[in-house]
C-alpha cells in the first residue's frame, strides 16, 4: 500500500505528464495554420462556437461571433485554431467550421483565404 506521500508524488507526475502532453498537442495547433503566438488561448476563446462548428443548421451564438471576427483579423490564426489537433479531438467538423464566419454576416472576413485543404467561404 502506498504513503500519502507516494501518492502525491504520484499525482504530480501524472499532472506533469498530462501538461507536458497538452502542450505537443497545442504546439501542433500552433503549426497547423501559424500565426498564432498564443494558440491553446484562442481555442478556449472559441468554446461557445463549438455545437456550431460540428452541425451547418446550429446557428452560432453572438458570443461565437463576436470571438470569430477578433480571429478573422487574422486568418492564418482563425485557420490555425479551426484546424488544430485539439480542434478535431473536440468533434469539429473543419468543413462545417469555416462556415462560421458567413453564418455570423461577418463582413469583412477573410472571403477566399486558403484554410489548409479548404477556402473561406
Amino acid at each position: 500500500m502506498a504513503s500519502p506521500r507516494q501518492n502525491n508524488i504520484y499525482n504530480v507526475m501524472v499532472w506533469f505528464l498530462f501538461l507536458a502532453g497538452l502542450a505537443l498537442v497545442f504546439e501542433g495547433a500552433h503549426g497547423a495554420g501559424g500565426g498564432c503566438g498564443q494558440t491553446e488561448m484562442e481555442i478556449l476563446k472559441l468554446i461557445p462556437c463549438l455545437s456550431a462548428t460540428k452541425d451547418s443548421t446550429v446557428a452560432p451564438s453572438s458570443n461565437c461571433c463576436n470571438e470569430v471576427k477578433v480571429l478573422g483579423q487574422n486568418p492564418s490564426c482563425l485557420c490555425a485554431v479551426l484546424l488544430s489537433n485539439i480542434a478535431k479531438s473536440a468533434g469539429v467538423k473543419p468543413e462545417i467550421a469555416i462556415t462560421i464566419p458567413k453564418r455570423c454576416n461577418l463582413l469583412n472576413r477573410p472571403v477566399g483565404f486558403k484554410c489548409g485543404e479548404f477556402t473561406l467561404p
